[in-house]
């Protein structure tokens, strides 16, 4: 078990734009990815930092606290990751070659985005609902896969 990580650390994007946590104790951590604890009841509280395999760094309780610069990081990121446009129907998907091109409406509008034929690119989260990322690592919600129209869930079949 490694030592537990205090809130004294930076952040920063590497050269590939990769987010860096750097510990005051010298140890650098490539690829850590921020996490409310609490999404929606308690989103001004306790964030982890998780490092590239999405095993928890650190707990930071009151994000309020840190520097104005690592806060700023740490919003830019869960902004990014947060944007979830929540798929309402699936158009067309073209697999011919991989990556594949979706065409779906979002709760945003139409969408058209690419997407690796791999698990990590549909992910279950409950029964019936599944995220799809596209190649630049944007999240689309199917909240509840059944509730699509059944051209979209005939689609869907084989990715699911």
């Amino acid at each position: 078990m490694s030592t537990p990580i205090s809130n004294d650390f930076t952040l920063e994007r590497d050269a590939w734009g990769q987010l860096v946590m750097r510990c005051a104790d010298g140890r650098q951590f490539i690829g850590v990815e921020p996490v409310r604890a609490f999404p929606i009841s308690g989103r001004d509280s306790f964030l982890s930092i998780c490092d590239a395999e999405g095993h928890e760094l650190t707990c930071v309780e009151e994000p309020d606290r840190l520097s104005p610069d690592i806060r700023r990081t740490l919003e830019d990121e869960l902004a990014g990751r947060e944007f979830m446009p929540v798929v309402r129907r699936v158009k067309q998907v073209r697999a011919e070659t991989d990556p594949s091109e979706w065409h779906i409406v979002t709760d945003r509008g139409p969408v058209t985005f690419l997407m690796e034929d791999s698990d990590d690119d549909v992910r279950r989260l409950g029964p019936n609902s599944f995220l799809l990322v596209d190649t630049h690592g944007i999240r689309y919600l199917i909240a509840n896969v059944q509730q699509l129209d059944a051209a979209s869930r005939r689609i869907l079949d084989r990715y699911l």
